[in-house]
């Protein structure tokens, strides 16, 4: 009996042990997917078809989001680059003198050069985003994420993106600020800058863009990640889209207000040669805008609508990316065999 005893404990301790590293792995799971809530879908996926899905899932969401928001842009960047004062009033005016002069859809004028640069934009800063997390290590298992990290992977998402397709979004605001007669197509504008202005001309108000896009990628991105991580923290749960389109919209919201001044001077520099006023600087545009119409009514002219279209099309986009990114992934396309 006793040899019997001795015989059965070793096995019994065995078992133990056995269960007891298989609850350390279930955890250690758990912790991994509160880290990187999204992580479960990128299994057996190669880096190029991860790229892949996010330039796909990044062109679908950036379509989506400006085509809602398109009649809110338009009036924005008409008000941004005037000396007229922003109200909701006249917000709703423009937008009704604008559909009974022109059209319904006239309210969409210039999304075809917002969709020509959005599609590309959108697909590059996402996919870009999944790369710098990558090469930052941001999401690095068994380590807890550098909210630091975190931001800089969102500004340097922001500065590829832009820097690739910044030609594209000049053409938008050019037209989205003039009649049909002027620019009839995107094509037009291209061409007639090349042959007025000459090719500098489609860079012009890069500098600010890339001042401005450095902290509104950055603090996108950080707050919508942070949010995510945080929710699986609570929750031990994916957010569900509801809760992704919350999470985007505040993103939105903190990252449109820390960038806005530069956004007032990068479309007072693109359009300059509608207009008739003279923007050469930075500096000097910031001056002259904060002389001539002030704070509230010159730099940040235009934010209160700002605080609405941008969560929602933040909201979107990020919801949109993050529910198709998973949906490619489970595709038998994408998946390694």
């Amino acid at each position: 009996m006793n040899n019997v005893a001795l015989t059965v404990l070793p096995e019994t301790m065995l078992l133990t042990t056995e269960n007891s590293s298989k609850e350390e792995q279930h955890v250690a799971g758990i912790k991994g997917e509160e880290q990187n809530p999204d992580q479960d879908s990128n299994k057996k996926l190669s880096n190029t078809n991860l790229v892949l899905t996010s330039l796909v899932a990044g062109a679908m969401a950036g379509a989506l989001a400006k085509t809602v928001i398109a009649p809110l842009d338009r009036t924005k960047i008409n008000f941004q680059i005037s000396n007229r004062n922003f109200s909701s009033r006249e917000a709703i005016r423009f937008l009704v003198n604008s559909h009974r002069r022109d059209g319904f859809l006239s309210l969409w004028r210039g999304n075809s050069a917002t969709m020509a640069r959005i599609v590309p934009y959108a697909a590059i800063q996402f996919s870009a985003h999944e790369q710098w997390k990558r090469i930052l290590e941001v999401d690095k298992p068994g380590e807890k994420p550098s909210p630091w990290l975190r931001m800089i992977a969102g500004s340097l998402a922001g500065v590829t993106s832009q820097s690739l397709t910044y030609p594209l979004d000049l053409a938008r605001a050019r037209m989205a600020v003039t009649d049909r007669l002027r620019y009839k197509s995107i094509v037009t504008v291209f061409v007639k800058i090349w042959k007025d202005e000459g090719p500098k001309t489609l860079y012009k108000g890069y500098t600010p863009t890339i001042l401005g896009v450095i902290p509104y990628a950055g603090i996108s991105f950080f707050t919508y990640e942070t949010l995510k991580k945080r929710h699986a923290d609570l929750t031990n749960e994916k957010p569900n889209a509801i809760e992704r389109l919350i999470f985007g919209a505040v993103a939105g919201l903190f990252g449109q207000s820390s960038s806005y001044p530069l956004d007032i001077v990068r479309r007072r520099m693109q359009t300059a040669s509608v207009t008739g006023v003279k923007y050469r600087t930075v500096i000097g545009t910031l001056i002259r805008v904060y002389r001539e119409e002030g704070l509230i009514r010159g730099l940040y002219k235009g934010l209160s609508m700002n605080w609405i279209k941008g969560p929602i099309s933040v909201g979107i986009s990020f919801a949109t990316f993050d529910t198709m990114q998973v949906f490619l992934r489970q595709l038998p396309l994408f998946r390694d065999k």
